[in-house]
């Protein structure tokens, strides 16, 4: 018969579950990596998370879909950390009411490596926060056989919610929606995670 210690031993042995972050907008002059180093700065504090991070701004897929040398290369840069992801954090902006067109380009260069994992949304926009551009995502992701996770985190009047060096003016509310979301995004790698490895997705 196990004991709760050795099962409390056994769940502190537990890999954190990795977390691609995409930075979603290649605009210029972007607040994206205003957001993106407040979400790292949130996950950094928990140790059930790794992040890594695919910016989409620091990509040139082509949206022709032409594999030529130059998308292998993009391609050997960007797709590993999506395929060893157990997990996914797409932060977006809000782009007349939907999301960019450079991170719908990256997600469509990628199949295999969305499938049967939890992706999360970070957003920022005006009065909206972005909302829009999520629900717009939950679809995509849903025919990309990924699970969405409920829970975001949206930023309403995004650049006034951060003062000139990044931080937030009050950090309460965002705090308190990112420690549910990562929570969740948590309990989803994991269990997703080791679905897989007992077997392989079907879809």
């Amino acid at each position: 018969m196990q004991t709760h210690t050795e099962s409390s031993e056994r769940s502190e042995t537990v890999d954190p579950v990795r977390v691609t972050v995409v930075v979603g907008s290649n605009r210029e002059g972007r607040f994206g990596p205003v957001v993106a180093d407040w979400l790292l700065n949130r996950m950094e504090k928990r140790d059930d998370l790794v992040a890594e991070v695919v910016d989409v701004a620091a990509t040139a897929l082509p949206t022709t879909f032409a594999t030529g040398a130059d998308a292998k290369a993009q391609l050997a840069t960007v797709t590993p950390k999506l395929a060893s992801a157990d997990a996914f954090i797409v932060l977006t902006p809000e782009y007349n009411h939907s999301y960019p067109a450079g991170l719908k380009n990256l997600i469509d260069w990628h199949y295999t490596e969305w499938q049967a994992k939890p992706v999360a949304f970070v957003s920022y926009g005006g009065v909206s926060g972005g909302l829009r551009a999520v629900e717009h995502l939950r679809q995509v992701f849903a025919e990309l056989h990924a699970t969405t996770v409920r829970d975001t985190v949206s930023f309403h009047n995004a650049g006034a919610a951060f003062d000139e060096e990044g931080q937030l003016r009050d950090p309460s509310g965002p705090d308190a929606a990112a420690n549910v979301m990562l929570g969740q995004v948590a309990w989803w790698g994991r269990t997703l995670r080791e679905g897989r490895a007992v077997r392989a997705y079907g879809g």
